[in-house]
């Protein structure tokens, strides 16, 4: 299960689940009560729950600081 950690805009985060064009990873774009998400695959811009994402998040693949 995903750790409570601190998102960043500019995260990368990789999914539990893949999206419909097969692409894991996701680009944090805004941050708050609710995660803007953009898929690395495809280009599609999601809006989740701040809940959601940690349920449905695997890891951080690559964070904005390094």
């Amino acid at each position: 299960m995903a750790e409570q950690r601190d998102i960043k805009v500019g995260d990368i985060l990789e999914m539990k689940k893949t999206h419909p064009c097969g692409g894991l990873e996701w680009e944090v774009l805004r941050v708050g009560m609710d995660f803007r998400l953009k898929c690395l695959g495809c280009g599609r811009m999601i809006m989740l729950s701040r809940g959601d994402v940690m349920k449905r998040m695997k890891k951080i693949v690559k964070s904005a600081d390094a």
